[in-house]
């Protein structure tokens, strides 16, 4: 693991929690940062990495393992919703939010930082035909579901994911970039890619938020162990299932182990969804995946070796 990376990523949120404290900052701080991570860092970090890729058997098995995680995640959440009934809104939050990590904005800096630059191609494939479709299509039909709004319709559907501004930088890697760029190209890109660390935990650490709701411990624990506990250790199996080589297996299961996304609980809040919960669920998922995540990566490495 390169332990100045994750040094910065501690150091990084430390500094965005203290200037979250103090008004240096303007309100929206958190959002712009977030913004230049999806129109600059993330499409950099996608036209960068994509072109590597070799299309193999076991490369399917990336793009499935997040569907099927959201699978596993709706039985284990009915289930726990029945036993330790959960409210209606509860539910849907820990549908989206142990469902849907946060496999870009954090995945790719802890991917990078835990597993190796070469390991990111593969957290590339998961997050994009895997949690943003899951988004675009699941995670809206699950909001219009229990929020009571009208489910989106296809063209609605493809009009979102259209305007998601790394799937153009998806397409362009996957038809127009070469695999070997000139170094100039290269090295632009590599360092805007490279930027998206400190900026997303810098935005993080403005953002979050560790306050405890009460009555709502029994949700909070629950989604919490399901999102960094039981779906990595699903999604070892099916990397297994899959054949896959060392480093994609690596990247597979750590980007399972990614706290619940951003996005999701954003989306959750805004429709009225048990926002407490929502915004717990992203707060203490963080914080605790910096401790999980690198126990992944340990348990990973002893497992391959």
């Amino acid at each position: 693991m390169a332990w100045d990376a994750f040094a910065l990523i501690l150091a990084m949120l430390g500094l965005g929690m203290a200037l979250g404290r103090t008004t240096l900052l303007p309100a929206n701080a958190s959002e712009t940062l977030n913004l230049v991570v999806l129109y600059v860092c993330l499409p950099a970090a996608v036209l960068l990495y994509v072109p590597r890729l070799r299309l193999e058997w076991s490369l399917l098995g990336v793009a499935l393992t997040p569907w099927l995680l959201m699978g596993a995640t709706w039985l284990l959440v009915t289930l726990a919703a029945r036993l330790w009934r959960f409210r209606r809104d509860e539910y849907a939050v820990l549908l989206l939010c142990v469902g849907l990590g946060n496999t870009s904005f954090i995945g790719y800096p802890m991917v990078r930082a835990l597993l190796g630059e070469d390991a990111v191609q593969y957290a590339v494939v998961y997050d994009q035909f895997g949690t943003f479709l899951m988004l675009s299509t699941v995670g809206l039909y699950i909001v219009a579901r229990y929020s009571g709004d009208a489910a989106p319709g296809a063209r609605a559907i493809a009009l979102r994911i259209a305007r998601f501004p790394p799937v153009w930088a998806l397409l362009a890697g996957l038809t127009l970039m070469p695999e070997q760029p000139p170094e100039w190209i290269a090295s632009g890109l590599r360092r805007l890619a490279e930027a998206m660390l400190p900026l997303v935990m810098l935005a993080v650490g403005l953002s979050i938020r560790l306050k405890l709701p009460r009555d709502e411990v029994r949700p909070l624990a629950t989604g919490l162990v399901l999102k960094l506990l039981v779906m990595p250790a699903l999604a070892l199996p099916v990397s297994l299932l899959f054949a896959m080589p060392d480093a994609m297996l690596r990247a597979n299961v750590l980007e399972s182990a990614m706290p619940a996304m951003i996005s999701a609980a954003a989306l959750a809040m805004a429709h009225g969804l048990a926002p407490r919960l929502a915004a717990a669920l992203v707060g203490y998922g963080i914080v605790l995946s910096l401790l999980t995540l690198p126990a992944w990566a340990w348990l990973l490495m002893r497992i391959a070796g």
